[in-house]
């Protein structure tokens, strides 16, 4: 895969460490559930070294008065692609406990591979904030592209996108559609089966988060 302006892969060893488990079939659903989402939070540590709307206030503190940045009220949304991104959205507020939360529906048709919209239910003012868009897996690509051109239309110009696993294929396919959108990956993994499924991958993360198959 070529290099990305717009893509970060990370290289982190926690983030590794907590990989390596997420993908043992043996990890109990509770377990990786915890996982996504100490993996989320170091992500969203990471992702958000930039680009953070912040303001100025005055903090006293028992020797004297100085002036700090904080984030700004209210300047973030967190939208999870359903229903396997619900897994990341905890991991998000550990940091950001006032954020509020869209949902988008998609599901993959089995035959075509193709993304199908079924739901979408976004804050109002969406449009003025920064949107974290959030998949555990990035596959094909297409509910990530579907779902930044949902937000699109509807006015959002601040948009990064986080995955847990990556595909080549999905990557590649999210970094060219939108270039303006920041991708970020934990985990670049080799490629997609005949199904379109990663691999190695660790299955199907929505199965493995609720319990489901």
């Amino acid at each position: 895969m070529k290099n990305y302006e717009n893509v970060v892969i990370f290289d982190h060893p926690l983030i590794r460490h907590k990989i390596a488990i997420l993908r043992d079939e043996r990890t109990s659903m509770k377990e990786f559930r915890e996982l996504v989402e100490e993996i989320t939070t170091l992500m969203t540590y990471e992702s958000l070294k930039e680009g953070v709307p912040t303001t100025e206030v005055e903090v006293k503190t028992p020797l004297e008065t100085c002036t700090q940045r904080i984030v700004k009220d209210n300047a973030i949304v967190i939208v999870p692609i359903l229903r396997a991104g619900l897994g990341m959205v905890n991991g998000i507020h550990v940091l950001f406990p006032s954020a509020k939360v869209g949902h988008i529906g998609m599901y993959r048709n089995e035959e075509t591979l193709e993304p199908c919209e079924y739901y979408c239910k976004l804050p109002q003012g969406i449009e003025d904030k920064l949107v974290l868009l959030v998949d555990p897996m990035l596959a094909t690509g297409g509910s990530a592209c579907d779902a930044i051109n949902l937000l699109k239309r509807h006015g959002c110009k601040h948009i990064k996108f986080m995955a847990i696993i990556g595909a080549p294929e999905g990557v590649s396919k999210v970094a060219e559609a939108h270039p303006d959108v920041d991708i970020y990956v934990s985990t670049l993994d080799r490629c997609l089966n005949e199904n379109g499924y990663i691999l190695p991958g660790l299955g199907d993360a929505g199965d493995r988060l609720f319990g489901t198959k």
